[in-house]
């Protein structure tokens, strides 16, 4: 037991999702290390942005959702009955496909999470803040603008803005679903950098159609078809000798 809490941040394992009597996931079963990028690639509709949700509950908000199986994080099953799910999402930081900062300054932005989770003190807010632009390559770009609106910044910077958003209460766990994909070339090299840091402290899982964003930063890749987690591995060996022919015709281009 103790190994595998050593090995592995999040798992789930024969995790089936339905949308009514729709299955949009089936039996998915997987180990995500921690310290680690894992990306999700597969066509739209695959259901790797379904399961993305699935480790912080954001599919309990869904009308009709039905989940069987068991996902795990640090070994505890985050779908138990006994888990508070209010206080498991503290744990867990999402940033999603387009930037969505408040209507706020960019320091408010910031250091929302903290207060909504009942934080008071102005200097542990005003340090939480520094430290998380500092970590989202932000600061020495907003430091003389904290107190102006969020809205006015750039998108990629508002992107960074909400990731440090989201690790200002310094969650172990960062899921991104597609937070390149609204972005720039240059913004998006600035992202696919950041996240390369951001692993030394988080354990990272992003989705992403963009295959050759997958190959430069992720360090294990999982391949979804259909509901169904068809193969998953180190990234060199996905993009370089997959073990699944369907694999193979979507990193080339054969469908998808």
């Amino acid at each position: 037991m103790a190994e595998e809490l050593e090995m592995y941040k999040l798992k789930a394992r024969d995790l089936s999702l339905f949308y009514g009597t729709k299955q949009a996931l089936k039996d998915v079963t997987i180990s995500i290390p921690p310290n680690s990028v894992t990306a999700f690639i597969g066509p739209s509709g695959c259901g790797k942005s379904t399961f993305l949700r699935c480790f912080n509950r954001m599919n309990d908000l869904i009308p009709g959702v039905k989940i069987t199986g068991e996902v795990m994080i640090d070994n505890v099953d985050i779908y138990n009955d006994t888990i508070d799910v209010y206080a498991y999402r503290k744990n867990i930081g999402m940033v999603f496909q387009k930037p969505n900062p408040f209507p706020k300054t960019i320091f408010e932005n910031v250091a929302f999470g903290l207060r909504i989770n009942g934080e008071t003190s102005k200097s542990i807010i005003q340090e939480a803040v520094e430290n998380a632009l500092h970590h989202a390559a932000l600061w020495d770009e907003v430091k003389d603008n904290l107190h102006k609106s969020a809205l006015a910044l750039s998108g990629g910077q508002q992107q960074r803005l909400c990731i440090a958003r989201a690790i200002a209460i310094r969650p172990s766990v960062l899921l991104m679903d597609e937070p390149a994909s609204a972005l720039d070339p240059i913004s998006t090299a600035k992202i696919e950098e950041l996240i390369h840091q951001l692993k030394k402290d988080f354990t990272i899982v992003i989705v992403t159609h963009n295959m050759q964003q997958a190959a430069r930063i992720s360090d294990k890749t999982a391949f979804f078809y259909l509901g169904e987690l068809i193969e998953y591995d180190f990234t060199d060996k996905i993009f370089t000798n997959p073990s699944k022919t369907s694999t193979q015709n979507y990193i080339t281009g054969r469908f998808g």
